[in-house]
Protein backbone atom coordinates (compact mmCIF):
# COMPACT_ATOMS: atom_id res chain seq x y z
CA UNK A 1 0.00 0.00 0.00
CA UNK A 2 1.63 3.32 -1.03
CA UNK A 3 2.58 5.79 1.71
CA UNK A 4 0.34 8.47 0.23
CA UNK A 5 -2.84 6.44 0.72
CA UNK A 6 -5.38 8.82 2.25
CA UNK A 7 -5.99 6.75 5.38
CA UNK A 8 -2.25 6.58 6.02
CA UNK A 9 -1.27 10.22 5.73
CA UNK A 10 -4.63 11.71 6.71
CA UNK A 11 -6.40 12.54 9.96
CA UNK A 12 -9.73 10.95 10.91
CA UNK A 13 -12.29 13.06 12.82
CA UNK A 14 -15.07 11.26 14.69
CA UNK A 15 -18.49 12.90 14.85
CA UNK A 16 -21.14 11.72 17.29
CA UNK A 17 -24.09 12.80 15.11
CA UNK A 18 -26.55 13.50 17.94
CA UNK A 19 -24.14 16.10 19.29
CA UNK A 20 -22.47 17.90 16.37
CA UNK A 21 -25.09 20.24 14.87
CA UNK A 22 -28.87 20.38 15.04
CA UNK A 23 -30.36 21.78 11.82
CA UNK A 24 -34.11 21.43 12.54
CA UNK A 25 -34.54 22.65 16.12
CA UNK A 26 -35.31 19.38 17.90
CA UNK A 27 -32.25 19.48 20.15
CA UNK A 28 -30.54 16.54 18.42
CA UNK A 29 -27.82 16.75 15.79
CA UNK A 30 -28.46 15.47 12.28
CA UNK A 31 -27.00 14.93 8.81
CA UNK A 32 -27.94 18.37 7.49
CA UNK A 33 -26.23 19.81 10.52
CA UNK A 34 -23.02 17.91 9.76
CA UNK A 35 -23.14 19.09 6.15
CA UNK A 36 -23.47 22.69 7.30
CA UNK A 37 -20.24 22.42 9.32
CA UNK A 38 -18.00 20.77 6.72
CA UNK A 39 -16.16 24.00 5.96
CA UNK A 40 -15.08 24.13 9.61
CA UNK A 41 -13.57 20.65 9.20
CA UNK A 42 -11.80 21.69 6.00
CA UNK A 43 -10.38 24.72 7.80
CA UNK A 44 -9.32 22.54 10.72
CA UNK A 45 -7.37 20.40 8.28
CA UNK A 46 -8.74 16.90 8.82
CA UNK A 47 -9.05 14.46 5.91
CA UNK A 48 -11.82 12.03 6.80
CA UNK A 49 -15.07 12.18 8.75
CA UNK A 50 -16.21 9.13 10.71
CA UNK A 51 -19.87 9.26 11.74
CA UNK A 52 -21.25 7.14 14.56
CA UNK A 53 -24.43 5.15 13.71
CA UNK A 54 -27.20 6.93 11.80
CA UNK A 55 -29.35 3.89 10.95
CA UNK A 56 -32.96 3.23 11.97
CA UNK A 57 -32.95 2.17 15.61
CA UNK A 58 -35.19 2.11 18.69
CA UNK A 59 -32.26 3.95 20.34
CA UNK A 60 -31.96 1.62 23.32
CA UNK A 61 -28.20 2.21 22.96
CA UNK A 62 -28.34 5.37 20.82
CA UNK A 63 -28.02 3.76 17.42
CA UNK A 64 -25.87 0.77 18.31
CA UNK A 65 -29.08 -1.27 18.24
CA UNK A 66 -29.79 -1.28 14.49
CA UNK A 67 -33.22 -2.21 13.15
CA UNK A 68 -32.39 -1.57 9.46
CA UNK A 69 -28.80 -1.67 8.22
CA UNK A 70 -29.64 0.02 4.92
CA UNK A 71 -31.64 3.03 6.05
CA UNK A 72 -31.37 6.37 7.85
CA UNK A 73 -33.08 7.10 11.17
CA UNK A 74 -35.61 9.95 10.70
CA UNK A 75 -34.03 11.67 13.70
CA UNK A 76 -30.94 12.25 11.56
CA UNK A 77 -32.78 12.94 8.30
CA UNK A 78 -33.43 10.95 5.15
CA UNK A 79 -31.47 8.97 2.60
CA UNK A 80 -31.58 12.11 0.45
CA UNK A 81 -29.88 13.97 3.30
CA UNK A 82 -27.22 11.27 3.42
CA UNK A 83 -26.67 11.46 -0.34
CA UNK A 84 -26.34 15.24 -0.01
CA UNK A 85 -23.84 14.84 2.82
CA UNK A 86 -21.58 12.39 1.02
CA UNK A 87 -21.63 14.57 -2.11
CA UNK A 88 -20.65 17.63 -0.07
CA UNK A 89 -17.93 15.67 1.77
CA UNK A 90 -16.41 14.50 -1.50
CA UNK A 91 -16.76 17.91 -3.13
CA UNK A 92 -14.45 19.26 -0.45
CA UNK A 93 -11.89 16.53 -0.97
CA UNK A 94 -12.77 14.77 2.28
CA UNK A 95 -13.61 11.09 2.89
CA UNK A 96 -16.62 9.62 4.72
CA UNK A 97 -16.38 6.62 7.06
CA UNK A 98 -19.52 5.00 8.46
CA UNK A 99 -19.97 3.01 11.64
CA UNK A 100 -20.86 -0.64 10.95
CA UNK A 101 -22.46 -2.55 13.84
CA UNK A 102 -22.28 -6.25 12.91
CA UNK A 103 -21.98 -7.93 16.30
CA UNK A 104 -25.61 -7.38 17.26
CA UNK A 105 -28.81 -5.94 15.88
CA UNK A 106 -31.84 -4.48 17.59
CA UNK A 107 -34.35 -6.96 18.95
CA UNK A 108 -36.81 -5.15 16.66
CA UNK A 109 -34.86 -5.96 13.53
CA UNK A 110 -36.98 -8.10 11.15
CA UNK A 111 -34.27 -10.76 11.24
CA UNK A 112 -34.59 -11.17 15.00
CA UNK A 113 -38.37 -11.08 14.90
CA UNK A 114 -38.21 -14.04 12.53
CA UNK A 115 -35.50 -15.76 14.54
CA UNK A 116 -37.47 -15.68 17.79
CA UNK A 117 -40.79 -16.65 16.12
CA UNK A 118 -40.01 -20.37 16.33
CA UNK A 119 -37.15 -22.82 16.73
CA UNK A 120 -37.70 -23.93 13.14
CA UNK A 121 -37.58 -20.51 11.49
CA UNK A 122 -34.90 -20.29 8.74
CA UNK A 123 -33.35 -17.31 10.55
CA UNK A 124 -33.24 -19.02 13.96
CA UNK A 125 -29.53 -19.69 13.51
CA UNK A 126 -28.82 -16.08 12.52
CA UNK A 127 -28.70 -15.36 16.26
CA UNK A 128 -27.24 -17.25 19.22
CA UNK A 129 -29.81 -19.44 20.96
CA UNK A 130 -29.06 -22.00 23.70
CA UNK A 131 -31.07 -24.27 25.95
CA UNK A 132 -31.24 -23.51 29.66
CA UNK A 133 -29.27 -25.57 32.12
CA UNK A 134 -31.33 -28.38 33.71
CA UNK A 135 -32.28 -26.03 36.55
CA UNK A 136 -33.54 -23.42 34.07
CA UNK A 137 -30.63 -21.04 34.60
CA UNK A 138 -28.64 -19.39 31.76
CA UNK A 139 -26.38 -21.57 29.58
CA UNK A 140 -23.18 -20.19 31.13
CA UNK A 141 -21.85 -17.40 33.36
CA UNK A 142 -21.19 -14.78 30.69
CA UNK A 143 -21.92 -11.21 31.77
CA UNK A 144 -23.24 -8.33 29.70
CA UNK A 145 -20.91 -5.39 29.12
CA UNK A 146 -23.66 -3.24 30.64
CA UNK A 147 -24.11 -5.43 33.73
CA UNK A 148 -26.19 -8.50 34.53
CA UNK A 149 -26.39 -11.81 32.70
CA UNK A 150 -25.63 -11.80 28.98
CA UNK A 151 -28.50 -14.27 28.44
CA UNK A 152 -32.17 -13.41 28.06
CA UNK A 153 -34.82 -16.11 28.35
CA UNK A 154 -37.47 -16.17 25.64
CA UNK A 155 -40.72 -17.62 26.98
CA UNK A 156 -42.21 -18.35 23.56
CA UNK A 157 -39.49 -20.76 22.43
CA UNK A 158 -38.03 -21.85 25.76
CA UNK A 159 -34.43 -20.88 24.98
CA UNK A 160 -32.02 -18.11 25.92
CA UNK A 161 -30.51 -15.71 23.43
CA UNK A 162 -27.11 -14.13 23.93
CA UNK A 163 -26.55 -10.37 24.15
CA UNK A 164 -23.07 -9.03 24.88
CA UNK A 165 -24.62 -5.63 25.58
CA UNK A 166 -28.29 -4.75 26.27
CA UNK A 167 -31.02 -7.40 26.05
CA UNK A 168 -32.40 -5.23 23.25
CA UNK A 169 -29.17 -5.99 21.32
CA UNK A 170 -29.15 -9.73 20.52
CA UNK A 171 -25.84 -10.96 19.11
CA UNK A 172 -25.73 -12.16 15.53
CA UNK A 173 -24.28 -15.58 14.73
CA UNK A 174 -21.32 -14.98 12.41
CA UNK A 175 -20.74 -18.72 12.15
CA UNK A 176 -23.84 -18.83 9.91
CA UNK A 177 -22.87 -18.37 6.22
CA UNK A 178 -26.24 -16.88 5.26
CA UNK A 179 -25.88 -14.21 7.94
CA UNK A 180 -22.38 -13.43 6.69
CA UNK A 181 -23.65 -12.99 3.16
CA UNK A 182 -26.46 -10.71 4.30
CA UNK A 183 -23.99 -8.51 6.18
CA UNK A 184 -21.60 -8.45 3.22
CA UNK A 185 -24.50 -7.15 1.16
CA UNK A 186 -24.94 -4.35 3.70
CA UNK A 187 -21.32 -3.34 3.18
CA UNK A 188 -21.80 -3.34 -0.60
CA UNK A 189 -24.95 -1.21 -0.28
CA UNK A 190 -23.01 1.62 1.39
CA UNK A 191 -19.88 1.15 -0.69
CA UNK A 192 -22.00 1.51 -3.82
CA UNK A 193 -23.19 4.83 -2.40
CA UNK A 194 -19.59 5.99 -2.26
CA UNK A 195 -18.74 5.47 1.40
CA UNK A 196 -14.94 5.43 1.81
CA UNK A 197 -14.75 2.91 4.59
CA UNK A 198 -16.13 1.54 7.84
CA UNK A 199 -15.31 1.62 11.50
CA UNK A 200 -16.51 -1.80 12.69
CA UNK A 201 -18.03 -1.82 16.16
CA UNK A 202 -16.63 -4.34 18.73
CA UNK A 203 -15.02 -6.34 15.94
CA UNK A 204 -13.25 -8.66 18.40
CA UNK A 205 -16.63 -9.88 19.69
CA UNK A 206 -17.92 -11.34 16.42
CA UNK A 207 -17.09 -14.99 17.15
CA UNK A 208 -17.73 -16.72 20.47
CA UNK A 209 -16.40 -19.96 21.87
CA UNK A 210 -18.11 -22.82 20.01
CA UNK A 211 -18.55 -24.76 23.26
CA UNK A 212 -19.87 -21.76 25.25
CA UNK A 213 -17.61 -22.53 28.20
CA UNK A 214 -17.81 -20.45 31.37
CA UNK A 215 -15.45 -17.50 31.59
CA UNK A 216 -13.00 -17.75 34.52
CA UNK A 217 -13.32 -15.41 37.47
CA UNK A 218 -11.09 -12.34 37.58
CA UNK A 219 -9.27 -12.47 40.95
CA UNK A 220 -8.37 -8.78 40.69
CA UNK A 221 -11.95 -7.55 40.37
CA UNK A 222 -13.43 -5.15 42.93
CA UNK A 223 -17.14 -4.33 43.35
CA UNK A 224 -16.50 -0.67 42.52
CA UNK A 225 -15.57 -1.76 39.00
CA UNK A 226 -18.09 -2.71 36.24
CA UNK A 227 -19.51 -6.22 36.59
CA UNK A 228 -18.16 -7.20 33.15
CA UNK A 229 -14.66 -7.06 34.66
CA UNK A 230 -15.56 -9.71 37.24
CA UNK A 231 -14.82 -12.36 34.60
CA UNK A 232 -11.90 -12.81 32.22
CA UNK A 233 -13.40 -12.69 28.73
CA UNK A 234 -11.44 -15.61 27.32
CA UNK A 235 -14.39 -17.45 25.75
CA UNK A 236 -16.86 -14.68 24.87
CA UNK A 237 -14.61 -12.72 22.51
CA UNK A 238 -11.23 -12.66 20.70
CA UNK A 239 -11.59 -16.17 19.27
CA UNK A 240 -9.19 -17.32 16.57
CA UNK A 241 -11.97 -17.84 14.01
CA UNK A 242 -12.83 -14.13 14.08
CA UNK A 243 -9.94 -13.43 11.73
CA UNK A 244 -11.68 -15.37 8.93
CA UNK A 245 -14.76 -13.20 9.45
CA UNK A 246 -12.71 -10.00 9.24
CA UNK A 247 -10.83 -11.23 6.17
CA UNK A 248 -14.23 -11.77 4.54
CA UNK A 249 -15.19 -8.15 5.20
CA UNK A 250 -11.83 -7.00 3.91
CA UNK A 251 -12.35 -8.87 0.65
CA UNK A 252 -15.57 -6.93 0.11
CA UNK A 253 -13.79 -3.61 0.58
CA UNK A 254 -10.98 -4.72 -1.70
CA UNK A 255 -13.54 -5.04 -4.51
CA UNK A 256 -13.68 -1.23 -4.40
CA UNK A 257 -10.90 1.31 -4.87
CA UNK A 258 -9.04 2.85 -1.94
CA UNK A 259 -11.43 1.99 0.92
CA UNK A 260 -10.49 1.46 4.57
CA UNK A 261 -11.55 -1.08 7.20
CA UNK A 262 -11.09 0.05 10.81
CA UNK A 263 -11.79 -2.24 13.75
CA UNK A 264 -12.77 -1.28 17.29
CA UNK A 265 -10.65 -3.47 19.56
CA UNK A 266 -9.94 -3.17 23.28
CA UNK A 267 -7.18 -5.75 23.73
CA UNK A 268 -3.56 -5.82 24.91
CA UNK A 269 -1.00 -4.93 22.24
CA UNK A 270 0.05 -8.50 21.46
CA UNK A 271 -3.57 -9.44 20.70
CA UNK A 272 -4.49 -6.15 19.05
CA UNK A 273 -1.89 -6.50 16.30
CA UNK A 274 -3.23 -9.92 15.26
CA UNK A 275 -6.24 -8.05 13.84
CA UNK A 276 -4.14 -6.84 10.92
CA UNK A 277 -4.69 -10.43 9.80
CA UNK A 278 -2.53 -13.02 8.12
CA UNK A 279 -0.47 -11.29 5.42
CA UNK A 280 -2.29 -8.04 6.36
CA UNK A 281 -5.60 -9.46 5.14
CA UNK A 282 -7.58 -8.15 8.14
CA UNK A 283 -8.38 -4.63 9.25
CA UNK A 284 -6.29 -1.89 7.68
CA UNK A 285 -6.36 -0.11 11.06
CA UNK A 286 -7.18 -2.10 14.20
CA UNK A 287 -7.93 0.84 16.50
CA UNK A 288 -5.11 1.39 18.98
CA UNK A 289 -6.56 2.73 22.24
CA UNK A 290 -3.36 2.44 24.30
CA UNK A 291 -3.17 6.22 24.89
CA UNK A 292 -6.74 6.28 26.21
CA UNK A 293 -5.89 3.69 28.82
CA UNK A 294 -2.31 4.74 29.64
CA UNK A 295 -0.96 6.07 32.89
CA UNK A 296 -0.04 9.64 31.95
CA UNK A 297 3.71 9.78 32.59
CA UNK A 298 6.77 9.68 30.35
CA UNK A 299 7.87 6.17 31.32
CA UNK A 300 4.45 4.61 30.70
CA UNK A 301 3.87 6.43 27.41
CA UNK A 302 7.36 5.65 26.13
CA UNK A 303 6.90 1.98 26.99
CA UNK A 304 3.53 1.61 25.29
CA UNK A 305 4.62 3.45 22.12
CA UNK A 306 7.80 1.41 21.79
CA UNK A 307 5.98 -1.84 22.59
CA UNK A 308 3.35 -1.11 19.95
CA UNK A 309 5.91 -0.15 17.30
CA UNK A 310 7.86 -3.36 17.99
CA UNK A 311 4.74 -5.53 17.84
CA UNK A 312 3.43 -4.29 14.48
CA UNK A 313 3.56 -6.89 11.71
CA UNK A 314 5.85 -6.04 8.81
CA UNK A 315 4.11 -3.56 6.52
CA UNK A 316 1.31 -2.78 9.00
CA UNK A 317 0.42 0.89 9.44
CA UNK A 318 -0.01 2.16 13.03
CA UNK A 319 -2.75 4.40 14.38
CA UNK A 320 -3.48 6.33 17.57
CA UNK A 321 -6.65 7.46 19.35
CA UNK A 322 -7.01 9.87 22.31
CA UNK A 323 -10.77 9.79 22.83
CA UNK A 324 -14.11 8.57 21.56
CA UNK A 325 -17.81 8.39 22.43
CA UNK A 326 -17.26 5.63 25.01
CA UNK A 327 -14.37 7.11 26.99
CA UNK A 328 -13.83 10.14 29.25
CA UNK A 329 -12.69 13.27 27.44
CA UNK A 330 -8.90 13.65 27.34
CA UNK A 331 -9.12 17.08 29.02
CA UNK A 332 -11.21 15.51 31.79
CA UNK A 333 -8.73 12.71 32.27
CA UNK A 334 -5.40 14.57 32.34
CA UNK A 335 -6.36 18.25 32.68
CA UNK A 336 -6.58 21.15 30.27
CA UNK A 337 -2.83 21.88 30.27
CA UNK A 338 -1.79 18.31 29.49
CA UNK A 339 -4.55 18.04 26.87
CA UNK A 340 -2.38 20.39 24.76
CA UNK A 341 0.61 18.07 25.18
CA UNK A 342 -1.62 15.11 24.28
CA UNK A 343 -2.67 16.89 21.09
CA UNK A 344 0.98 17.26 20.07
CA UNK A 345 1.62 13.60 20.89
CA UNK A 346 -1.35 12.39 18.85
CA UNK A 347 -0.44 14.47 15.81
CA UNK A 348 3.28 13.72 15.74
CA UNK A 349 3.44 9.96 16.41
CA UNK A 350 3.85 7.63 13.45
CA UNK A 351 0.50 6.44 12.16
CA UNK A 352 -3.02 7.63 11.46
CA UNK A 353 -4.45 9.85 14.22
CA UNK A 354 -8.16 9.84 15.06
CA UNK A 355 -9.55 12.97 16.70
CA UNK A 356 -12.83 13.10 18.61
CA UNK A 357 -15.11 16.07 17.99
CA UNK A 358 -14.76 18.77 20.63
CA UNK A 359 -11.32 17.71 21.85
CA UNK A 360 -9.89 20.46 19.65
CA UNK A 361 -11.72 23.03 21.78
CA UNK A 362 -10.78 21.30 25.03
CA UNK A 363 -14.28 20.09 25.93
CA UNK A 364 -14.13 18.92 29.56
CA UNK A 365 -16.19 16.36 31.42
CA UNK A 366 -19.66 17.84 31.56
CA UNK A 367 -21.57 16.79 34.67
CA UNK A 368 -24.96 15.26 33.89
CA UNK A 369 -27.75 15.83 36.44
CA UNK A 370 -29.50 12.58 37.41
CA UNK A 371 -32.72 13.65 35.70
CA UNK A 372 -30.88 14.13 32.39
CA UNK A 373 -28.92 10.87 32.27
CA UNK A 374 -29.35 9.16 28.90
CA UNK A 375 -26.73 6.39 28.83
CA UNK A 376 -28.17 2.90 29.43
CA UNK A 377 -24.90 1.73 31.03
CA UNK A 378 -25.17 4.47 33.68
CA UNK A 379 -28.81 3.53 34.24
CA UNK A 380 -27.93 -0.17 34.64
CA UNK A 381 -24.92 0.39 36.91
CA UNK A 382 -25.50 3.83 38.45
CA UNK A 383 -22.97 5.62 40.58
CA UNK A 384 -19.81 3.83 39.41
CA UNK A 385 -18.80 6.79 37.27
CA UNK A 386 -18.56 4.93 33.98
CA UNK A 387 -21.50 6.61 32.25
CA UNK A 388 -20.68 7.83 28.74
CA UNK A 389 -22.94 10.91 28.59
CA UNK A 390 -20.17 13.31 29.73
CA UNK A 391 -18.20 12.49 26.56
CA UNK A 392 -21.19 13.00 24.26
CA UNK A 393 -22.31 16.54 25.07
CA UNK A 394 -23.05 18.99 22.24
CA UNK A 395 -20.34 20.73 20.23
CA UNK A 396 -19.93 24.32 21.36
CA UNK A 397 -19.86 26.62 18.34
CA UNK A 398 -20.48 30.06 19.84
CA UNK A 399 -21.44 31.88 23.02
CA UNK A 400 -25.19 31.97 22.45
CA UNK A 401 -27.70 30.33 24.78
CA UNK A 402 -27.45 26.91 23.17
CA UNK A 403 -23.88 27.36 21.90
CA UNK A 404 -24.88 27.53 18.23
CA UNK A 405 -25.66 23.82 18.38
CA UNK A 406 -29.44 24.23 18.44
CA UNK A 407 -32.23 26.74 18.88
CA UNK A 408 -33.68 24.70 21.78
CA UNK A 409 -32.33 22.90 24.83
CA UNK A 410 -30.00 20.13 23.58
CA UNK A 411 -30.53 16.46 24.37
CA UNK A 412 -27.56 16.63 26.79
CA UNK A 413 -26.32 19.63 28.80
CA UNK A 414 -23.70 22.02 27.50
CA UNK A 415 -20.43 22.65 29.30
CA UNK A 416 -20.60 25.23 32.09
CA UNK A 417 -18.20 27.62 30.30
CA UNK A 418 -19.64 27.31 26.81
CA UNK A 419 -20.00 31.09 26.54
CA UNK A 420 -16.19 31.29 26.45
CA UNK A 421 -15.05 27.80 25.41
CA UNK A 422 -16.44 27.60 21.91
CA UNK A 423 -15.19 27.56 18.33
CA UNK A 424 -15.98 31.22 17.66
CA UNK A 425 -14.20 32.55 20.74
CA UNK A 426 -11.24 30.19 20.57
CA UNK A 427 -10.73 30.98 16.88
CA UNK A 428 -10.09 34.61 17.88
CA UNK A 429 -7.56 33.57 20.53
CA UNK A 430 -4.15 32.97 18.96
CA UNK A 431 -3.05 31.06 22.07
CA UNK A 432 -6.07 28.75 22.39
CA UNK A 433 -6.08 24.97 22.17
CA UNK A 434 -8.03 25.28 18.91
CA UNK A 435 -5.24 27.45 17.48
CA UNK A 436 -2.75 24.82 18.65
CA UNK A 437 -4.67 22.02 16.92
CA UNK A 438 -4.83 24.03 13.69
CA UNK A 439 -1.08 24.71 13.74
CA UNK A 440 -0.26 21.11 14.63
CA UNK A 441 -2.36 19.82 11.77
CA UNK A 442 -0.85 22.28 9.31
CA UNK A 443 2.63 21.29 10.45
CA UNK A 444 1.83 17.59 10.14
CA UNK A 445 0.35 17.97 6.67
CA UNK A 446 3.30 20.01 5.41
CA UNK A 447 6.02 17.82 6.95
CA UNK A 448 6.57 14.33 5.47
CA UNK A 449 8.61 13.33 8.51
CA UNK A 450 5.54 13.76 10.71
CA UNK A 451 2.95 12.50 8.22
CA UNK A 452 4.58 9.31 7.00
CA UNK A 453 8.12 9.21 8.38
CA UNK A 454 9.81 6.58 10.54
CA UNK A 455 9.78 6.60 14.34
CA UNK A 456 12.88 6.37 16.55
CA UNK A 457 12.75 6.61 20.37
CA UNK A 458 15.11 9.05 22.12
CA UNK A 459 16.09 8.12 25.68
CA UNK A 460 15.83 10.92 28.26
CA UNK A 461 16.49 11.15 31.99
CA UNK A 462 13.61 13.44 32.84
CA UNK A 463 9.81 13.47 33.05
CA UNK A 464 9.80 14.06 29.30
CA UNK A 465 9.07 11.74 26.39
CA UNK A 466 11.10 12.31 23.24
CA UNK A 467 11.29 10.74 19.81
CA UNK A 468 12.71 11.35 16.35
CA UNK A 469 10.74 11.26 13.11
CA UNK A 470 12.69 10.81 9.86
CA UNK A 471 11.85 10.81 6.17
CA UNK A 472 14.66 10.81 3.62
CA UNK A 473 17.13 13.42 4.87
CA UNK A 474 14.45 15.19 6.92
CA UNK A 475 14.49 15.14 10.73
CA UNK A 476 11.98 16.27 13.32
CA UNK A 477 12.40 15.84 17.07
CA UNK A 478 9.41 15.85 19.44
CA UNK A 479 9.93 16.48 23.17
CA UNK A 480 6.94 16.37 25.53
CA UNK A 481 6.92 17.35 29.19
CA UNK A 482 4.11 15.21 30.57
CA UNK A 483 4.37 16.81 33.99
CA UNK A 484 3.34 20.06 35.61
CA UNK A 485 6.90 20.96 36.60
CA UNK A 486 9.66 22.57 34.52
CA UNK A 487 12.32 20.17 33.33
CA UNK A 488 15.32 19.87 31.09
CA UNK A 489 15.43 16.97 28.67
CA UNK A 490 18.91 15.79 27.71
CA UNK A 491 18.58 14.35 24.22
CA UNK A 492 20.89 11.62 22.97
CA UNK A 493 22.01 11.28 19.34
CA UNK A 494 19.94 14.08 17.85
CA UNK A 495 20.79 16.34 14.88
CA UNK A 496 22.69 19.60 15.48
CA UNK A 497 21.24 23.03 14.91
CA UNK A 498 17.72 22.30 16.09
CA UNK A 499 15.20 25.10 16.27
CA UNK A 500 11.68 25.22 17.63
CA UNK A 501 9.08 24.62 14.93
CA UNK A 502 6.13 24.61 17.31
CA UNK A 503 5.51 24.84 21.05
CA UNK A 504 2.28 23.92 22.79
CA UNK A 505 2.50 27.43 24.26
CA UNK A 506 2.47 28.73 20.66
CA UNK A 507 5.62 30.79 21.13
CA UNK A 508 9.41 30.15 20.83
CA UNK A 509 9.19 29.48 17.08
CA UNK A 510 12.67 29.74 15.57
CA UNK A 511 14.43 29.54 18.94
CA UNK A 512 17.67 27.55 18.82
CA UNK A 513 18.01 24.62 21.24
CA UNK A 514 20.87 22.29 22.12
CA UNK A 515 20.97 18.74 23.46
CA UNK A 516 19.64 20.03 26.80
CA UNK A 517 16.14 21.22 26.01
CA UNK A 518 14.45 23.40 28.61
CA UNK A 519 10.74 22.68 28.91
CA UNK A 520 8.20 24.68 30.84
CA UNK A 521 5.46 22.86 32.77
CA UNK A 522 3.06 21.05 30.42
CA UNK A 523 5.09 22.01 27.34
CA UNK A 524 5.67 20.07 24.17
CA UNK A 525 8.05 21.06 21.37
CA UNK A 526 8.53 20.05 17.76
CA UNK A 527 12.14 20.72 16.75
CA UNK A 528 13.80 20.68 13.37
Amino acid sequence: MPANTWWKNGIVYQIYPRSFQDSNGDGVGDLRGIASRLDYLVDLGINAVWISPIFPSPMADFGYDVSDYCGIHPLFGSMEDFDHLIAEVHRRGLKLILDFVPNHSSDRHPWFKESRSSRNNPKRDWYIWRDPKPDGSPPNNWVSNFGGSAWQFDEATGQYYYHAFLKEQPDLNWRNPELRQAMHNVLRFWLDKGVDGFRVDVIWHLIKDAQFRDNPRNPAWHPDRPEIESLLQVHSNDQEEVHDVIAGMRRILDEYKDRVLIGEIYLPTDRLVTYYGKDLSGAHLPFNFQLIQAAWNARAISHLVNEYEAALPEGAWPNWVLGNHDQPRIAARIGAEQARVAAMLLLTLRGTPTMYYGDEIGLPRVEIPPNRVQDPWEKNEPGLGFGRDPARTPMQWDGSTFAGFSTVQPWLPLGPDHEHDNVEALSRDSGSILSLYRQLIRLRRSTPELAIGDYHPIPTESPAFAFLRTYGEGRRVVVLNVSGEPTAAKLVSVPDGLRVKLSTYLDRVGEAVGVNVALRPNEGLVLG
